[in-house]
């Protein structure tokens, strides 16, 4: 373990340095003042720093995740050149990646929060609470698929597309062609099926996740109208199981497909 200690500790060091993630950072805390400025009172402003967060974090992780192992390939394979099992190392790359961009959205949040003094409603600290979580798992997810992506195509013109593919696949594509599907089998019950593809895709769940704990199903669409009526009292729970599944499964792909490949 003290390899991925190591590994760990350089990867959030250079992480931390890197004009990027500040730049990631500031966007976040630009975002949060001006809501809590002129966007009203706290819950708003989080339900709102919600959308932005569901669709800003997968596409800066996956393509920034993707980017930085391309660049970082030479210094990978100068670490395999050591005594280290491929396992650790793994683990020491994907956390360091992993944590640096998860401190840089929680961070850029929470600072206005407290400059203005927003967490003295419990209620309001339970929100920015679930919020930190669908971040940091988003982040968790991306990131794992970024090292997918980066270990199985060699070509990084071809794994920046993928990357970006896969973002829009999941934040944008999907919820259309759901629509798409229920508007045409309309006269079937799709119930099941539209569940099964929402526990598909975690975008949608982090976006579900949030608004059951806003307690707003105007805005959860069809598919967030499903999770709510199948999973009543218990859909946070399914949620957030859910999406623990969906940090495990890439993570495990991407570190079988490291020990495998032939660098």
């Amino acid at each position: 373990m003290s390899v991925v200690r190591t590994v760990f500790m350089y990867q959030l060091r250079d992480l931390v340095r890197s004009k990027w993630l500040v730049a990631y950072a500031l966007f976040f805390f630009a975002a949060a003042e001006g809501l809590l400025r002129y966007g009203g009172d706290g819950s708003k402003a989080l339900l709102s720093l919600a959308t932005i967060v569901l669709f800003v974090v997968p596409l800066v992780t996956i393509v920034y995740g993707t980017v930085y192992l391309y660049q970082s390939r030479e210094f990978t394979e100068l670490l395999l050149a050591q005594p280290v099992r491929r396992g650790h190392l793994f683990i020491g790359l994907y956390l360091g990646i992993t944590l640096a961009l998860t401190l840089g959205v929680i961070a850029g949040i929470a600072i206005p929060f407290l400059v203005h003094r927003g967490f003295g409603d419990p209620v309001l600290r339970g929100a920015f609470g679930t919020l930190a979580f669908v971040a940091a798992a988003l982040t968790c997810i991306f990131t794992a698929i970024a090292c997918v992506i980066a270990l199985k195509c060699e070509d990084r013109l071809r794994g920046l597309g993928a990357a970006i593919a896969t973002w829009l696949a999941v934040a944008l594509v999907y919820d259309g062609l759901v629509l798409i599907l229920v508007a045409a089998f309309g006269d079937y019950p799709l119930e099941r099926s539209v569940l099964a593809a929402m526990l598909a895709n975690p975008v949608d769940l982090a976006r579900v996740l949030m608004l059951l704990r806003f307690d707003n199903a105007a805005l959860m669409g069809y598919t967030g109208a499903v999770f709510q009526r199948f999973f009543s009292g218990t859909g946070a729970f399914v949620a957030v199981a859910a999406l623990l599944a969906w940090v495990g499964a890439p993570v495990y792909i991407g570190s079988r497909a490291f020990r495998r490949k032939d660098f």
